[in-house]
């Protein structure tokens, strides 16, 4: 195998570049395979040596082609004799080694799609939009360098985008070359993410938690024969009692998930993507029994949803669009009420973070608040309170300038 600029005329492009190729040979046969780099003769020549950014990015790509190569050879010769056949179906279609994070990404929503994670395809979608604004319609693997994506990174930033929004589409692209590792479509060793290479922005939210008094404050508010207020409260009220569940789990709760005195249900969230399900137990908490038999579906069957919103015959578009706006409601409301008792801005998340700082506060065990949260390991659950405690670190920050002045004495008048 080599490098070479092919310099055969009827590959010259109007500009006087060469393509270059890794020229590949084995029992009296040549292939050439593409690296997707174009130079003319003077800069092939000087490509070893140079200092040039626009050189020196072209010689990393061919080098990571070339690498690439080489490990679909390994590969092909660990499967015994080498066969162009072989190699060029391990390599892809036809003899590009140029795949697609286009077409990789389109799968990728394809495949979620299919497995119902609408919310998650939706999200990869998000994230190839913004790339293909970036960098086109056709952007190879072999593009995807730390350089690039310090360079897409910044350019989002400039652009008004969130640093939150940019580490979730980068974190998408990296799931995605992954999948791609994992398939022999990417070299290991051109991983471009991780300490010492690129690594994705990480922002912590202030999440806000209400104090229990407020919870209790929120929850008896007095919504003057309201219906709708009072309705959309008491599904905040339903999801802070019930584990802080989120609208996404609750608005799919059937008759069935009531066991005696509690409710059992799994996560939407982690149902697809974790092998080791934690079934979710909720205590029937009285309230729960009266909002459920207020604003829940007229029959019980088993198989009845609890909340007269979904019938089961949607598709996952139409359930993603029905769940998004009884949030949308929820939220309009609880805005509404946070601003008439002077609290801050609460929205269904509110719920879930409240339920467990509550439960922190009064001192419950963390185990117990994990598998309560439905959590995967107690670290989650840890990092996850963590970020709720501004007004303890407020409180602890104070005390360490604490007046600490000795207090002078008073002088006793002298009686005569």
């Amino acid at each position: 195998m080599s490098v070479v600029l092919d310099k055969r005329e009827a590959r010259k492009t109007k500009d006087g570049q060469y393509r270059v190729r890794i020229k590949v040979y084995s029992y009296y046969q040549t292939e050439y395979y593409k690296t997707g780099a174009l130079l003319t003769t003077e800069q092939w020549n000087e490509l070893a040596a140079t200092r040039k950014p626009p050189l020196v990015r072209e010689r990393e790509k061919i080098r990571l082609m070339f690498e690439k190569c080489i490990h679909y050879v390994e590969k092909a010769l660990q499967r015994g004799r080498f066969s162009f056949d072989t190699f060029s179906k391990m390599m892809g279609v036809g003899n590009s080694i140029e795949k697609s994070i286009n077409v990789a990404f389109q799968n990728k929503i394809k495949q979620l799609s299919n497995e119902h994670r609408v919310g998650t395809a939706s999200a990869y979608a998000a994230a190839l939009n913004s790339f293909e604004k970036f960098a086109g319609n056709s952007i190879s693997f072999s593009k995807i360098t730390i350089d690039w994506l310090k360079k897409y990174e910044q350019k989002q930033l400039e652009n008004g985008l969130s640093a939150t929004t940019v580490g979730i589409y980068l974190r998408s692209l990296r799931s995605v070359i992954n999948d791609a590792i994992r398939n022999d479509d990417f070299p290991q060793n051109a991983y471009p993410f991780g300490q010492g290479k690129y690594e994705i922005p990480s922002t912590t939210g202030r999440k806000l938690a209400l104090k229990l008094a407020d919870v209790q404050r929120v929850v008896n508010f007095d919504c003057e024969n309201n219906e709708t207020l009072q309705r959309y409260l008491d599904l905040w009220t339903f999801s802070y009692l019930c584990n802080g569940a989120n609208f996404n789990d609750i608005l799919r709760l059937r008759h069935e998930n009531i066991v005696a005195q509690e409710i059992y249900f799994f996560r939407g969230k982690t149902a697809s993507t974790t092998k080791d399900l934690k079934e979710i137990a909720v205590f029937l908490h009285p309230k729960l029994k009266k909002i459920i038999k207020k604003w829940g579906t007229p029959t019980s069957k088993p198989k009845d949803y609890i909340f007269p919103y979904l019938t089961g015959g949607e598709t996952p578009l139409e359930e993603k669009a029905i769940i998004a706006d009884v949030i949308k409601r929820t939220n309009k409301r609880m805005k509404h009420i946070s601003e008439q008792l002077k609290l801050p801005k609460i929205t269904t998340y509110t719920a879930r973070h409240s339920f467990a700082t509550v439960l922190k506060r009064s001192g419950a065990n963390i185990a117990f608040i994990s598998e309560s949260l439905g959590h995967s390991d107690l670290k989650t659950t840890e990092n996850y309170l963590a970020s709720f405690e501004t007004e303890e670190r407020k409180k602890n920050a104070m005390l360490l300038l604490a007046d600490t002045k000795p207090k002078q004495k008073s002088k006793k008048k002298r009686l005569c």
